[in-house]
């Protein structure tokens, strides 16, 4: 019985830290927390440039990795381009803003 105990107890262990280590973010990864806030950040964005009369106008698409959040499309001007940066980095959890829109 005692056997069985312990036997039990470290295949839960196991499972257990198999489960945290499947959760954790690399460099190329992110962690499940990490991927909410990411997502969170991007709705943000993409909100806030709905919100704005202007750019609502052009197909900016926003994606987040680990608070970077890159922007591309194609726009009309570079006061657009640097525009649509300022509002992104206005937004709380952004941590840099890759502006990959181009003026066409």
């Amino acid at each position: 019985m005692k056997i069985s105990n312990n036997l039990i107890g470290a295949i839960f262990g196991a499972i257990l830290i198999a489960a945290l280590i499947g959760c954790a973010s690399t460099s190329t990864r992110e962690s499940t927390g990490q991927y909410i806030d990411d997502s969170a950040i991007t709705t943000k964005v993409k909100a806030k440039i709905a919100e704005d009369d202007f750019l609502k106008s052009f197909s900016i698409s926003v994606e987040t990795f680990k608070g970077v959040v890159q922007l591309s499309g194609f726009v009309d001007s570079q006061l657009t381009v640097d525009k649509a940066g300022r509002i992104t980095s206005s937004v709380e959890g952004v941590k840099s803003v890759k502006n990959n829109l181009v003026v066409k």
